[in-house]
């Protein structure tokens, strides 16, 4: 880092920017030395049952009373006929594997973990739904069935879902 910071401040001195050059394409990329730490809250108390539901080993989502649209992530609101009118449904937490990507380069957030897998997959209740995929991501192709198994995150130890190959 610190090499780098120089490489910045030789580079602002001389071009009047924090640049350096990308290694592989020899391109200008900006810098940013700042460290970037967030905290935030989300209020969740208008999807409350969703969290209920990873407690018990259920998927829940919100589906429109008015249009028969189905949320997941939950809505409290239906985006589609501006309803609020919305009721509490159980999914299948069954589906079809529609696709994946291995992140190698993981957001400071997830720095700990080794890389890591997000699939997206088409559950048979209709609803896409985006997660972690556990096991070897070279042993699963799109059109594979997958489930959905809840469980905890590994180093927060806090619930979540993850697409699992069948």
């Amino acid at each position: 880092m610190k090499e780098l910071k120089e490489i910045v401040e030789k580079n602002i001195a001389e071009f009047g920017f924090p640049v350096v050059q990308d290694e592989k394409s020899n391109a200008l990329q900006w810098v940013d030395l700042r460290e970037l730490r967030l905290r935030y809250f989300i209020c969740i108390e208008n999807i409350k049952p969703f969290f209920e539901g990873l407690r018990e080993g259920k998927l829940m989502a919100t589906k429109c009373k008015e249009c028969g649209r189905l949320f997941f992530p939950p809505q409290k609101d239906c985006p589609s006929c501006m309803d609020s009118e919305v009721e509490w449904v159980e999914l299948k937490k069954e589906g079809v594997l529609e696709t994946l990507t291995v992140l190698f380069v993981r957001p400071p957030s997830f720095s700990a973990y080794d890389p890591y897998t997000v699939a997206i997959a088409k559950l048979d209740d209709g609803v896409r739904i985006t997660g972690w995929l556990k096991g070897d991501p070279r042993s699963v192709r799109p059109g594979q069935r997958v489930k959905v198994e809840v469980s905890r995150r590994e180093k927060e130890g806090y619930l979540m879902y993850e697409i699992v190959p069948l």
